[in-house]
Order: structure tokens, then sequence, then C-alpha cells
């Protein structure tokens, strides 16, 4: 592909990204307004739109209840009083607090507040696609064209945290450099990844193990020292990002993670822990083996995925940094406590750079869509005193809930068995066949050593 017709593909790739996003502000505006009461709250019906719509944002509705509206800088005067978040503290990391913060700040309306925050979001999905097309080509459509986009682009401040994400993969893939030099800047965007939703701290072990193993085929050599310095580096943005909210508003600040902590396993978690050990799951023992047993089995889940990686790297020469990436996200999704629809943008890009059957994204996608409009439809039932099994709604949820399980479950283990999209890599970093393969024609050719024969007594 010559780059004239690169930079085209890639502009039209941006483009359809652009009409998806457009499709999802308008899915989500459509519980905005028409009119609104003394505290910018759209009425008439608001809450019952989001449900029977199904057109509920946590942007929209957080526009009340943590000071949003007031405008309030968030963690410097909030807090955390008796598991209720006050005063501007959030429930989310620093950087997507100063996101919600800047989209409401121009606003006096629960629309004006979603308007301002998709003026903001959608550049780093704009971002996360050109970046997509870089590596991948046209897989880069199922992040452009996707459901999970139309859905969930502007429920949640999720498009900036995938943007890093995607930026430090292409950092290390496709920038100049020694490794050493490429990987510290990919742990410097995955460090501000977890200033926005934490997840993207998981991808440094297997970035880490990368430069350890000196990169592919391991051509770079060995590299404990670097390795360290990818978690230096990582760490440090987190904190350099992290330090100033900190002397600012330590008790604000905490509380975003005591809050998410010691949220209990309930209907609005999503998670398997709450369908799958029903009626049991409302008590306050289980919430408490939960909240020990969830981070264990996600941390078992972690050390399983590297291990596996580190036995495909000893028979290929690689690490398998993205594979192991992916199967440790799949691996928190499944067993953390917590699975809001919108995670389902942190699963995409893996889609995209990894290949796996088409059964497995076709399959997620319908699953996601069952839960994604399923759920709030649901809760708009027991609104009106529907029972917690009855109904098309709770059907759909169910299959949202165990088809997904099944299907993360499944992918964990397609995504370790996986190969690199081949425009993942610069061609010049791009083998030309295995290890094995190597290994395996170098056995076979015929010896033309002209040396004589070892002696032999």
């Amino acid at each position: 592909m010559s780059k004239p017709r690169g930079g085209a593909v890639l502009a039209g790739l941006v483009v359809l990204c652009g009409l998806t996003l457009v499709l999802g502000f308008a899915n989500k505006h459509r519980c905005s307004g028409p009119e609104f009461d003394e505290q910018g709250r759209s009425t008439p019906g608001y809450a019952e739109r989001n449900y029977s719509d199904a057109c509920y944002s946590d942007i929209q509705f957080l526009w009340l209840g943590r000071d949003i509206d007031q405008h309030a800088f968030p963690y410097v005067d909030g807090g955390l009083e008796e598991g209720q978040l006050v005063g501007g503290a959030l429930e989310y990391p620093v950087l997507t607090g100063v996101l919600v913060w800047a989209g409401a700040y121009f606003a006096d309306t629960d629309a004006g507040f979603l308007l301002g925050s998709a003026l903001l979001l959608a550049p780093f999905g704009l971002l996360t696609a050109w970046l997509l097309g870089r590596m991948a080509g046209w897989r880069a459509l199922l992040w452009a064209l996707g459901p999970p986009l139309v859905l969930y682009a502007f429920h949640n401040w999720e498009l900036p945290v995938v943007a890093a994400t995607v930026a430090a993969f292409a950092v290390l893939h496709l920038g100049r450099g020694t490794l050493r030099r490429r990987a510290q800047w990919a742990a410097v965007l995955l460090g501000l990844g977890f200033a926005l939703k934490i997840y993207p701290a998981i991808f440094v072990l297997p970035l880490a193990l990368y430069v350890l193993t000196g990169g592919d085929e391991g051509r770079h050599g060995r590299d404990p020292r670097g390795a360290l310095r990818v978690c230096g580096v990582a760490i440090g943005t987190a904190l350099a990002v992290n330090l100033p909210f900190m002397l600012a508003g330590w008790d604000g600040w905490l509380a975003s993670y005591l809050f998410q902590a010691d949220r209990d396993v309930d209907a609005t978690t999503n998670s398997i822990w709450y369908w799958g050990f029903r009626p049991e799951s409302d008590t306050e023992g289980f919430q408490s083996l939960v909240g020990v047993l969830s981070p264990l089995l996600v941390l078992a889940s972690f050390a399983v995925a590297a291990w596996f990686g580190w036995r495909r790297y000893r028979l290929t020469g690689t690490y398998p940094m993205l594979a192991v990436s992916a199967a440790m996200l799949c691996g928190f999704l499944l067993l953390h406590k917590v699975h809001s629809p919108q995670y389902t943008l942190w699963l995409l890009p893996m889609f995209v750079l990894l290949r796996v059957r088409w059964g497995w994204i076709l399959a997620y996608f319908v699953a996601d869509l069952a839960m994604g409009i399923g759920i709030f439809r649901w809760y708009g039932e027991l609104g009106d005193g529907g029972a917690i099994y009855e109904g098309f709604a709770a059907q759909a949820v169910m299959i949202g809930v165990w088809g997904r399980a099944a299907l993360l479950a499944g992918l964990f283990v397609a995504f370790l068995n996986a190969d690199t999209a081949d425009t993942a890599r610069p061609s010049h970093a791009r083998p030309s066949h295995d290890r094995r393969t190597h290994d395996r024609r170098k056995s076979v050719e015929p010896q033309t050593s002209t040396s004589p024969p070892p002696h032999r007594a």
C-alpha cells in the first residue's frame, strides 16, 4: 500500500468513526430535555425514559449528586461519608475527574454537560481509530463501526483511557528508537491510563516481560534493567499525576479508591458474583468474601496468562505481550466484582490487534448488545413492580451476563494462542518465520562443512 493511499484509508477510517460517534451521541441525547427543572435536570420523565428508551448514560446521570452541577473542582474538598461521595469527590481516578469537571464547565443543564463531555471525549475516539488503523489496517473497522461504540462512546468516560492504552501499544510497535526507549514511552502512557481508569496498569507486567526477553525474536537481547525501568516509569508517571491531588485534598483523592473497594456486589454491578450466587449475594458475609476472593482470582488469572506467555516465548523466541495483555483483561472482566457494560470498549481494540476467529467477536457483540439494552429495560421493569426473572428484558440480561462470561473464559485461551495482526508491527520488525520453523529447517539442511569429522575412540 502506497503512502498516499494509506493516508486516504486512514482518513476514511477516522471519518467513519466520526459518524459512529455522532450516532452514539444521538442515542444518549434522546434522554435529554426537552425541558429542565431548577437543578438543570431533564424533564419530563427523565428517570423513566432512561430505562424505557435505553438511552441512559452515567455522564448525564451524574450531573447531580457529585457537585458537578456546582462546578466544584474534584477531590479538593470532597470525601466519603457513610459510603457516599460528597463535596466534589468522584468514583474515578484524577484525570477522569478533571475531564468530568471540564465537560461541565460551561454547562447549566445535564444536556449541556452531556454535550460538553462528548466534545471532549470524541477526539480520543477518533485518535483510537487512527492508531488502530496504523497498526491493523482494515481490522480497525471493528472499532470505527462497532456497535459498542454506538452504545458506550458517551455512556461514561472510557474513550480517553482506551486511547492512552492503544497509544502505548502503538508507540511500542510502530515507534522509532531502541526497544527500551519505546517501552519507556509506552509505560508513560500506561501510567497516564492508570490515572484515567486504572485498568491499563495491568499491562505493565507483560510490557516489562517483553522488554526483559528482548522483544521480537529476542533480537534486542535480555534486558532486566530495561524491564525494571518500564515498571519504574509507569509507577512514577502515575504518582506524578496523582501527587498534586493527594496534597490538595487527601480525603477527596482517597475517597475514589475506597468507594470502589467498598462497593457491594448487587444488580448494578452486572457481574457473575451477583447473578451466580443469589440469594446469598445479598448477605453481608458474602460481600466480605467476594471482597477478598475476587481480587485473588483476578491476580491468579494474571499469573496464569503471564506464565502461558512465558511458555510461548520459550517456543517462539518472542514474548506475546499483546496476547497476554488481552488475556489478563479477560480475566479481570470475568472475575472482578464489577462489570459495567461500557467495559466492552476496553476489549474492542484487542479484537482489532489480535487474530481470533470471527465467531468469537460476533458472539461477544450479540451478548454485549443483549446486556447493553436489556439491563436498562430490566431496571425499568423492576421499578414498575416486575419480578427479577420475568420478561424479555430479564432474559436478555441473563444472556448478557452468562453469554459474556462464557465468552470471556473462552477468549482468555483464544487470545493466548492468537497471533498479532500482521500490520501491528512495521515491516522491518516482522519475522519472516518463527524460531520453530527456523530450527526445523536447520535440522534438515545437509551438512556442507568441509572440516573433518570428529575423532572417535
